[in-house]
């Protein structure tokens, strides 16, 4: 079983995401939080490579010296994908709602990458959902940037959260990818990677 695997290493999530935070936990992962401020630029490549290459770089900001023989390093990018762009975390209110409004009545894709890396091995995949919002008029995407806030989120929504409830008519792919981490192909990678 995996979890007798992992006990041979101290595994180490680099994210602040609270969602990511409580689905490794949700997962039966003991972890501890390590976070390094990394850019989030990316040379021209397809969008849908884009958060695997942004979880290789937040890997690689830890350099071997920092990752000791048994730790085992998780690192993860999720990006939305809507309108021929990519919709990052809103700069304001203002951005957000641009956004809701091209959520709105469409499907988008919400692709996560993840590294998984120690000092002798490394492995990174990408995971990709669509999402189909239901046509939202202005009262409910302002009731929603104005009581959530989801500043702090890829393409200004959280599916966890009340629009995901009104608002997301379909889901094609893995719910727990469009919060930010793809569970069921991390767990399969981490017991081919141990």
């Amino acid at each position: 079983m995996l979890l007798d695997r992992l006990k041979n290493y101290s595994v180490i999530l680099a994210s602040k995401s609270p969602r990511r935070q409580e689905l490794l936990q949700r997962m039966g992962l003991s972890f501890a939080c390590l976070t390094k401020e990394t850019p989030e630029d990316y040379p021209p490549m397809p969008f849908d490579e884009v958060p695997q290459y942004l979880s290789l770089q937040k890997s690689l900001a830890f350099s071997d010296e920092e990752l000791p023989d048994n730790y085992l390093l998780i690192t993860a990018d999720t990006v939305v994908i809507a309108a021929n762009e990519i919709l990052g975390k809103p700069r304001d209110r203002a951005d957000a709602l641009r956004m809701m409004e091209i959520l709105s009545g469409k499907t988008h894709h919400v692709v996560t990458g993840v590294t998984v890396r120690t000092k002798t091995k490394s492995k990174s995949f990408r995971v990709k959902s669509k999402v189909t919002f239901a046509a939202l008029d202005p009262e409910e995407m302002a009731y929603y940037v104005d009581h959530y806030k989801p500043y702090d989120k890829a393409g200004a929504y959280g599916i966890q959260e009340w629009i995901g409830y009104v608002g997301i008519s379909g889901i094609n792919g893995s719910f727990y990818n469009v919060m930010g981490l793809p569970t069921r192909k991390l767990y399969q990678t981490l017991k081919n990677f141990c």
